[in-house]
């Protein structure tokens, strides 16, 4: 089994030890190039594909954005696919709706009906643009964890320096 991990950066690659343990290879790239190899997963793919490795199956997990461009190369490569939609999952019951994706032109549920799913299925267009109705809500919620982090932070420095202070 060859696995392909990517990450923003190092500091957000996770489950490399545990990957590697299962893996016949291990190939890891980090979009800013910090760690490991400079680029995409699609990258470190579409060499395997060149070089005339045997693919039989792909799974892709991660961003919606790069299961769909996984998708796309393999689709090409008659390479059968499969991607964890778990990304678009809220409730986990099917009772929100948020999870609906089109599959084959059907309508379903990720957190009931899959969450993994033939990627050749999956209307990609439709995901990425109920997808983005988040958007808004997300950054929202990132900015109020980061101040609120920052707030925290900077109290238990205060902290740290006071009893610091106490012990001399």
């Amino acid at each position: 089994m060859l696995s392909i991990v990517g990450a923003r950066n190092k500091e957000v690659v996770i489950l490399e030890s545990e990957i590697r343990a299962v893996s016949d290879a291990l190939m890891i790239t980090t979009d800013d190039g910090s760690y490991a190899d400079r680029g995409f997963v699609t990258d470190k793919l579409r060499q395997l594909i060149e070089n005339g490795t045997r693919i039989d199956l792909v799974i892709a997990v991660g961003p919606i954005v790069m299961m769909k461009a996984v998708s796309e190369m393999t689709r090409k490569e008659n390479i059968h696919t499969v991607v964890s939609l778990n990304p678009i999952m809220i409730d986990g019951t099917g009772m929100c709706g948020g999870c609906r994706v089109l599959i084959d032109g059907k309508s379903e549920f990720a957190c009931v009906d899959g969450p993994e799913f033939d990627a050749h299925k999956v209307d990609f267009s439709v995901l990425l643009q109920r997808n983005a109705m988040y958007r808004e809500a997300e950054q929202r919620s990132l900015g109020e964890y980061q101040r609120t982090k920052a707030a925290e932070d900077e109290a238990r420095a205060v902290t740290i320096a006071s009893a610091q202070g106490d012990q001399r």
